[in-house]
């Protein structure tokens, strides 16, 4: 397996950058939309811990650690429906960090050979959980960049 120990800091990174940002609002301005935005801070960081399952794990054949549900409300396509509560913020904040922890001690001990490529909208083909673990990097840096401008937004 080609090395990921830098793919994982950075995505690492990442995620503290998200936790940050929501760190600086209360429940009810992560759920807000703002104008001119068609999502809101906490379903961006629901989709990054979805896409990074569904990337990384499904895509193998390898169980997801969150919950079908949870797929069906932040997946590809999805957007902001029902407020999202007190109890299900802290599951995202907390799937946030346990999903970089579970991705890097997965790749050491479960098959990941299963992988079946995926065009991504984006126009590559991931061929393997290296190339998803490589382009969730870019994926979750779009959607931070999509929280800062909600961040600035809320803030003004």
């Amino acid at each position: 397996m080609a090395n990921t120990t830098f793919q994982l800091t950075a995505l690492n990174a990442t995620r503290e950058n998200i936790l940050k940002i929501l760190n600086q609002f209360t429940l009810e301005e992560m759920n807000e939309i703002p104008k001119g935005f068609n999502n809101n801070l906490i379903w961006n960081a629901g989709h990054v811990v979805v896409t990074q399952q569904l990337l990384c794990y499904r895509l193998a054949g390898v169980a997801v650690n969150v919950s079908e549900e949870m797929i069906a409300k932040y997946k590809k396509g999805s957007k902001p429906g029902d407020y999202v509560g007190e109890t299900e913020k802290n599951l995202i904040i907390s799937l946030l960090t346990s999903t970089v922890a579970g991705i890097e001690a997965d790749l050491k001990s479960k098959d990941f050979s299963g992988y079946k490529p995926y065009p991504t909208s984006y126009g590559v083909t991931l061929s393997s959980v290296e190339d998803a673990v490589a382009f969730n990097l870019a994926h979750e840096a779009m959607h931070l960049g999509t929280m800062i401008s909600l961040k600035n937004a809320l803030k003004s």
